[in-house]
């Protein structure tokens, strides 16, 4: 099989970009690659289009004049149709509270203005498979309700296949650790628990430090695997069953520590700083280290109903701004009493 059937074997790619000379760059860029494409410079009219042919991806910028991405984003994930599109923000904007938006709305992935053409074609590939896996684990739970007659063998295959669904939708795919949806869910139900025993409850907010500059240097691809390679130290670091490691955005990991208190906490997080130290990843443009360092901050509370779990995520997010203000490379606690 030719590459160009291979790709085109993946189905249709919608870009949505209000400058025209982007648009020309990426559908000349993935349709010499044998990629279906289709283009427009409207956010409304791209939404109509999704309804209409529902695309395999969608590559969507956020600056745009008549309705920007994010909203873009968010009115098709609202709408059965076109809720299971995966959609990849391309933006010029590079600060982590854009990155983190773009994912918290629904986003699959990332790519920052000016784009690599490798990068790209990676990017999409990869969105790609796991758009098609998906698909095919969707069209195997239908096939097999389907087969209702054989009930004991069809029960024990949809059980399998749903298990990989919830999976599927828990995870983070880069990095295979909790996605940030897993964590808002687990996090509810730790601090409703421990609200009942009166036990307390930690959390950590990593931020691997001068990231940005890390992928500038080395490449996306390898800004990748770096994370990827932290996601491992942090879950050697984190053992007990009842604690969980999720990706929170972007360069950012978060730890729920279940019934641990302050002390056992900032431990934990001197093990997950010299963990990552340890990996002895190269970091040529890090302003404090020639290693690839984390900054992290540390809070621990005893719940109780008086309070939200947003709480201990806006301590946590200011201890962990502290720690970058300090330097980076260090633990920033704060305890609440």
């Amino acid at each position: 099989m030719s590459l160009t059937r291979y790709y085109n074997d993946f189905g249709l790619i919608l870009i949505v970009d209000d400058n025209p000379d982007n648009l020309r760059l990426l559908s000349k860029m993935l349709e010499s690659k044998g990629f279906k494409v289709k283009k427009t410079v409207s956010g409304q009219v791209a939404i109509q289009a999704a309804k209409i042919e529902p695309p395999n991806l969608i590559l969507l910028d956020i600056n745009m004049p008549d309705i920007n991405g994010y909203e873009v984003c968010r009115q098709l994930k609202s709408q059965t149709e076109t809720a299971n599109i995966p959609i990849i923000f391309i933006s010029a904007l590079d600060q982590t509270r854009d990155k983190i938006m773009a994912f918290e709305i629904g986003g699959v992935d990332y790519i920052t203005k000016p784009f690599q053409e490798l990068e790209v074609l990676a990017r999409v590939k990869n969105q790609l498979i796991i758009y098609q896996q998906h698909q095919q684990l969707i069209e195997k739970n239908q096939q097999l309700q389907q087969e209702i007659k054989e009930r004991e063998r069809v029960e024990e295959a949809l059980l399998a296949v749903n298990q990989q669904l919830q999976l599927f939708a828990l995870l983070d795919g880069l990095t295979g650790v909790a996605n940030r949806r897993k964590f808002d869910e687990y996090l509810n139900l730790e601090w409703q628990r421990l609200a009942r025993e009166n036990l307390p409850l930690s959390l950590l907010l990593c931020d691997v430090d001068f990231f940005k500059n890390y992928n500038d240097t080395y490449g996306h691809l390898t800004g990748d695997y770096c994370l990827q390679q932290i996601a491992k130290a942090l879950k050697l670091a984190v053992k007990r069953p009842t604690d969980l490691v999720a990706r929170y955005g972007g360069e950012e990991f978060a730890v729920i520590l279940s019934n641990t208190d302050f002390q056992g906490a900032i431990s934990v997080a001197e093990d997950i700083r010299q963990k990552v130290y340890n990996l002895k990843i190269p970091h040529a443009q890090s302003r404090v280290d020639k290693f690839v360092t984390v900054s992290i901050g540390v809070t621990t509370i005893f719940p109780n109903i008086k309070t939200i779990p947003n709480t201990l995520i806006e301590i946590v997010d200011k201890a962990l701004y502290t720690a970058k203000a300090q330097g980076r490379n260090r633990i920033i606690a704060k305890s609440i009493s």
